[in-house]
Parts: C-alpha cells; sequence; structure tokens
C-alpha cells in the first residue's frame, strides 16, 4: 500500500530533522555497517564445522563431555561467524573524546526528550 503524499512529505520531513538534529546518532549507526570480513566468516565456519564433528563424536563414542564441548565449540564457531564486523579505527577513538550535549533543564533522558518534542510542536503548530 503505498503513501500518501501527507505521509511521504512527514517521512521526509522526520528523516531530514533526524539528519539535522541528531547527526552523532546517525554517525554511530551507519559506522557499525561496515565491509564483510570474509577470513572471519570463513575462520567461524571451519570452527563450527569442527564442533559438528567434535559432538558427533562425542555421540558415537557415547561421552557426553565429549557432545558438550563439541556444542560450545560450534557455539563459539557460529558466533564469530554472525558477528558484526569491527573496525580498527572505531577502537583508537577514545569515547572522552565525543562531546556530550547537556540538557538544559537539569532533567534526565526522557524529560529531555520531552523537552525537544514540544519545542519541535510548538515551531510546526
Amino acid at each position: 500500500m503505498p503513501l500518501s503524499e501527507q505521509e511521504q512529505r512527514l517521512l521526509e520531513e522526520m528523516e531530514r530533522s533526524l539528519y539535522q538534529n541528531d547527526a552523532d546518532f546517525v554517525a554511530t549507526v551507519s559506522a557499525r555497517r561496515g565491509k564483510t570480513n570474509y577470513t572471519v566468516l570463513v575462520l567461524g565456519i571451519l570452527v563450527a564445522v569442527v564442533g559438528v564433528a567434535t559432538l558427533v563424536t562425542g555421540v558415537v563414542v557415547r561421552q557426553p563431555l565429549v557432545g558438550v564441548l563439541g556444542f560450545a565449540i560450534m557455539f563459539v564457531g557460529v558466533l564469530l561467524a554472525v558477528a558484526p564486523p569491527r573496525r580498527a579505527d572505531h577502537a583508537a577513538r577514545p569515547a572522552a573524546s565525543t562531546p556530550k550535549r547537556k540538557s538544559t533543564s537539569g532533567g534526565g533522558f526522557m524529560d529531555n526528550l520531552n523537552e525537544r518534542w514540544d519545542k519541535r510542536q510548538d515551531g510546526h503548530g
């Protein structure tokens, strides 16, 4: 079902507002998406296959400890394969260097959001 013209304008306005007002958030979210590291992906798959083989071996020789160890190895391999890629410059950048905006009212996070929402509504309504 396509959006009406009013809904499309509202969506575009919300996107512009997000990019203008929350540029730090947009930069953080878009920075998390990186290229796939195929070396880590292949390594994770190989570790998972070794885990499955160990699990099957544990079942065949009737050793539950070997089966549990195989499951753990398989689990680590799958986590390694599906983990999001990490960027080298992200770890090198200290977290304290990013400036944090303080709320003018001294309230909490939700108070700040409510205040910003009220300001937007007063400006557009």
